[in-house]
């Protein structure tokens, strides 16, 4: 999921990172160890060992959010961060932005490409079961990571902020006002954002049920056709932050601004969310808030504690890899996950899938079901650690 920000800030080694000045930085160590610790989370939420994880590790299952619906948002924004430290340094080495813009289509399409390639890895994996599922987490961000490049090459900040304004309006205007095909006014004739009797999901099953294909949620889609709309929104919110960052202010005030810009968009997102609920399989307008702040306030402490504060160390080290990655351990850790969900063994005379035998066979033993999950699931990462590591060594570094 977050291939665009790989890429965008590993211009540099790490160690170039200098003492902070006024003077606009080329990479930072908080965006690499931010970006790191998100994909940590992602691979750990997204590879428990049963169905009964601790609720931090799971999505809320409509209205609200737990901190595993923070993560996806987390990795837009930071693609747009990371944007506009790519960008901002290959403009200021002098080149033109219709080549930045070609490059932004080519790595665009790219992410897309993989998205719908690794998703085909699971219509492999179902021995053709089940069709292809069009949208996904790379979809999305490779769609979001174009947009918000030509918005940001091409667009002053003011206008890009009243984009900003009119997606999240708009898209609230569109899912409360708009009549839904065979259903009716959503709050009048049906429930305001059923989970199958809302424009989104209507549209997700119009355009994106093609033959075979299928949905994740079979009537809706979490990363459907409409909630895009607002997605941008998130990704463009990272494009401001990242202005902010490579602006001449001091460190002090970046942080603090960060950190207030932050608790103000949580507190909207929270607000808003009277009237237009926080919703992640929808990406409801006040979601796209709550999220940005609660990504502003845990960059601001990243910053403030390793660009300001110089703490660094052991602890940084493999968030710091994983950062700087990101693609690669993506792609690694779901082909992982598949090859050895594709493996047989036999246990107490029944035959599992790979990933059921390790569950039962070394960590159902460990206590109750939600910790054995934990369990799985760190092992999991720390497995998906080793290859990275390696790599990180001896400084291989895949770009798109």
């Amino acid at each position: 999921m977050p291939a665009t920000s790989t890429v965008a800030s590993r211009e540099t080694s790490p160690q170039a990172v200098q003492a902070p000045t006024v003077s606009a930085p080329d990479r930072l160590t908080s965006l690499d160890l931010f970006r790191g610790a998100t994909i940590a989370a992602m691979i750990l939420v997204n590879n428990p060992g049963n169905e009964h994880a601790y609720w931090p590790l799971e999505h809320a299952q409509w209205n609200g959010w737990t901190p595993t619906d923070l993560i996806f948002p987390f990795f837009l924004f930071i693609v747009g961060v990371s944007m506009v430290f790519s960008f901002q340094s290959r403009l200021n080495r002098g080149d033109s932005r219709e080549l930045l813009v070609r490059h932004a289509i080519r790595r665009g399409l790219t992410i897309v490409a993989i998205g719908l390639a690794l998703n085909y890895t699971a219509v492999l994996a179902s021995g053709f079961r089940h069709g292809l599922r069009l949208p996904g987490v790379l979809q999305r961000i490779g769609i979001c990571y174009l947009a918000a490049s030509v918005l940001f090459l091409y667009v002053k900040p003011k206008a890009r902020a009243a984009v900003v304004a009119a997606l999240l309006v708009g898209y609230w205007i569109l899912m409360r006002f708009v009549p839904v095909p065979g259903f009716g006014v959503p709050g009048h004739d049906i429930p305001f954002l059923h989970p199958d009797m809302n424009l989104g999901a209507y549209l997700d099953r119009k355009f994106l049920l093609w033959g075979s294909t299928h949905l994740y949620e079979t009537t809706r889609d979490p990363e459907g056709i409409l909630s895009t709309l607002p997605a941008i929104g998130t990704a463009l919110l990272g494009v401001f932050t990242g202005e902010w960052l490579r602006s001449k202010r001091s460190p002090q005030s970046k942080a603090l601004g960060m950190l207030a810009f932050g608790i103000a968009g949580l507190a909207l997102g929270e607000f808003w969310g009277i009237w237009f609920p926080i919703n992640k399989k929808l990406w409801t307008s006040s979601y796209v808030l709550f999220a940005a702040g609660f990504a502003l306030v845990c960059l601001a402490l990243c910053y403030w504690a390793t660009d300001i504060k110089r703490w660094r160390g052991a602890w940084t080290k493999p968030f710091l890899v994983f950062g700087r990655n990101s693609i690669t351990l993506y792609v690694f850790a779901w082909l992982f996950e598949e090859l050895i969900g594709s493996l047989k063994a036999r246990l107490n005379g029944e035959i599992l899938n790979g990933h059921d035998y390790i569950f039962e066979r070394f960590f159902a033993p460990l206590g109750s079901p939600s910790f054995a999950s934990l369990m799985f699931s760190l092992a999991f990462v720390l497995v998906c650690l080793i290859p990275i590591w390696l790599m990180d060594r001896k400084k291989i570094y895949l770009k798109i």
